[in-house]
């Protein structure tokens, strides 16, 4: 007898970014679809990892997370956003950025309440909000230089409503919020009892001189919402899958009692070896922006003569390309045919949407986080096209 568990994600698959870096390794494609940089993270940051799995630093740290990350975390947070934030109470180190968001989810969504995301949406934050019993809420943002319509969002508000989930800089889209965006949302929840979830893994790779709008910049948001980070993402280093939840001390205990059953804790001599970094390095962080700015224009620029129609990322490490001058095939179609046939892999943008966008699309997102040479293969491949 064969025991077949009725699936509770029964609309659910293999997540794009697996299938499509499979096909690349298939077919031995340039892989610009996964979220990936093709160099190492900085040769101080890995002399601190040796150092500590060479001095005894092997066994379990605490739950939360080592106490001298957090105080970093702490220290980073108040010289970038001017906040004060306890590390003992409201800072957690995950596993990565997806587990954080896992826990921020499971601890605030109940069966039947309402939680609403903007789609191109990642697509992380459905199937969690469907395991624990509640009702996404797709709103779309408004193509082509995707803004959220925050009118549609009051009207979309219900006593029902429990979570808001935001991503900024957004993945997959590249654009970013405004301090505009950030008073409309304060405005919507302000008197009610809805969280927020503040995606900001890629807070420090934000482009052409602009601030990073986090929600740590307002205090009636912040007193209400998880903020979500990606040291993976920061450091060039997405295979350590270490990340952090900020949130206030009511909200992190609630997290943690998810996070204890989850993953538990993160591995030990990497959480010394970027607390000792981030101590000594603290320019880091504010030059990653013009560090991966300089990726975007050359690739932007390599592209110049291509039938693609190109509007520069705001921010994340990704960049949107519009083949509609080349192709009339749906893009899910058209990103497996270039992956086999002109071995260079994207990812599709319409399989972050709920429904097919309002407006015909032909859009695909590359990850420019790659050396020189591997950007020039690549506009070779694209301008060929």
């Amino acid at each position: 007898m064969e025991l077949l568990p009725k699936s509770k994600l029964p609309h659910v698959e293999t997540t794009v970014f697996t299938v499509m870096s499979a096909l690349a390794d298939k077919h031995q494609a340039l892989n610009l679809s996964q979220g990936f940089p093709d160099f190492d993270p900085p040769d101080e940051l890995l002399d601190r990892v040796s150092f500590y799995l060479n001095n005894s630093y092997n066994q379990y740290p605490p739950m939360s997370g080592v106490l001298p990350l957090r105080i970093s975390i702490s220290d980073k947070l108040k010289s970038v956003y001017g906040i004060e934030t306890d590390p003992e109470r409201e800072i957690t180190v995950t596993a990565g950025a997806t587990e954080a968001l896992f826990c921020a989810i499971t601890s605030l969504v109940r069966p039947n309440d309402e939680v609403v995301m903007f789609d191109p949406c990642y697509d992380s934050y459905d199937p969690v909000v469907s395991l624990n019993g509640g009702i996404p809420k797709h709103l779309e943002m408004r193509s082509p230089d995707f803004r959220i319509d925050w009118d549609e969002v009051s009207d979309s508000i219900s006593d029902k409503t429990r979570l808001i989930i935001l991503n900024t800089p957004h993945n997959p889209t590249g654009t970013v919020l405004s301090s505009g965006d950030i008073e409309a949302l304060k405005q919507i929840v302000a008197g009610k009892d809805i969280y927020i979830i503040s995606d900001e893994v890629y807070e420090h790779i934000i482009f052409d001189g602009v601030k990073h709008e986090s929600v740590c910049r307002c205090p009636e948001l912040l007193e209400r919402s998880f903020v979500v980070s990606s040291f993976g993402k920061t450091f060039h280093a997405t295979g350590w899958k270490i990340g952090y939840c900020r949130a206030p001390a009511e909200l992190t205990r609630e997290f943690r009692k998810i996070h204890q059953f989850v993953n538990f804790t993160v591995s030990t001599p990497f959480q010394m070896a970027l607390a000792d970094y981030l101590k000594v390095n603290k320019e880091f962080c504010d030059q990653l922006g013009s560090f991966y700015q300089a990726k975007r224009d050359f690739f932007c620029s390599l592209l110049s003569k291509s039938k693609f129609h190109v509007r520069p990322s705001q921010g994340t490490y990704f960049q949107l390309l519009d083949y509609s001058n080349i192709s009339g095939e749906l893009d899910v179609t058209v990103s497996k045919d270039w992956t086999r046939n002109l071995g260079i892999a994207s990812i599709p943008i319409s399989v972050f949407y709920k429904k097919p966008p309002a407006s015909p699309q032909a859009l695909l997102r590359f990850c420019f986080a790659k050396d020189d040479a591997t950007l020039e293969k690549a506009g070779e491949i694209l301008c060929g096209i």
